[in-house]
């Protein structure tokens, strides 16, 4: 189960979120069966998600990070609800490269940085809020930062890391986001930047035994810290069989009558979470008639 965590400065100008998504980034390798420098992209986009997804306002509310740099793990999809919860799908799983020249794993090569990160918030309206900026680097995280300062004009200090194990596991995963708001004076932004000047990583500060809040005290060093709330959070996928009946449908009569006449019985996937709806030739013309 990941940790979220949710603070706001005592002089009202920074808010924070920081989370630790170790058991959902594992949970995401196990299910896609990723390559370490995939599973590290795909966690980072996962914890970012994780996080946004939480500063929604409404239950209904949900939002969705797709990143499409151009490199070899083709798209990044992470999918995240009010709470936090989330989950994600990457095109290729399985994608080895060299270490970078800091001798880590390569994530910006694997996603690469000619493309954009695509940024939909599912707000309860009419239509989505769609939002899209240029790549920075494929790192994720300066993208992040790069969406809020250029579509939201948020000042904002975005940090991930994913630390995979040598059996491909994950030893540690999380992140934080912290937002200077509209009345923030040049004290308090002088002051931050004080606090994150020599902060460790983030995949450092969790190995260290070091909580999500724990986090965001070290980062506003500098700063009364009051916690709004504090939550489990984990991988969760919301398929079912209606959903994907739905989807069949959506699909028109002639297609599903053709599929009905090739096979005894379809599997269908989830994206997300690889579960198998199974359907009959009896239910797949059923759909057809609908």
């Amino acid at each position: 189960m990941g940790k979220l965590i949710r603070c706001i400065t005592s002089n009202g100008q920074v808010m924070a979120t920081a989370v630790d998504t170790t058991d959902i980034v594992n949970k995401a390798e196990q299910i896609h069966t990723t390559s370490a420098v995939v599973t590290a992209a795909l966690g980072r986009l996962l914890t970012a998600a994780s996080m946004m997804g939480n500063m929604l306002k409404g239950k209904d509310n949900s939002l969705t990070l797709r990143v499409q740099g151009g490199g070899p793990v083709g798209a990044l999809i992470a999918v995240s609800d009010f709470n936090g919860d989330v989950r994600g799908y990457v095109t290729n799983p399985v994608v080895e490269l060299p270490l970078n020249d800091k001798g880590k794993l390569d994530v910006g090569g694997a996603v690469g940085k000619e493309g954009n990160l695509y940024v939909i918030k599912d707000l309860g309206l009419k239509e989505p809020y769609n939002g899209m900026v240029p790549l920075i680097s494929g790192e994720i995280a300066e993208d992040i930062t790069a969406y809020y300062a250029l579509s939201e004009q948020t000042p904002t200090v975005c940090a991930l890391g994913v630390l995979v194990n040598p059996d491909l596991s994950v030893k540690v995963a999380g992140g934080y986001i912290i937002q200077l708001l509209p009345a923030a004076e040049n004290s308090t932004i002088d002051k931050l930047e004080d606090g994150i000047r020599d902060i460790e990583s983030v995949t450092k500060m969790l190995s260290s035994g070091m909580t999500p809040e724990d986090i965001i005290r070290r980062a506003l060093k500098n700063f009364e810290v009051e916690v709004l709330y504090e939550q489990n959070i984990e991988y969760k996928c919301n398929c079912s069989k209606q959903r994907v009946e739905k989807a069949l449908i959506s699909i028109g009569k002639a297609e599903l009558e053709s599929m009905a006449a090739e096979m005894d019985e379809a599997n269908i996937n989830c994206h997300f979470c690889d579960k198998v709806y199974k359907f009959s030739k009896a239910e797949i013309e059923a759909l057809a008639r609908k």
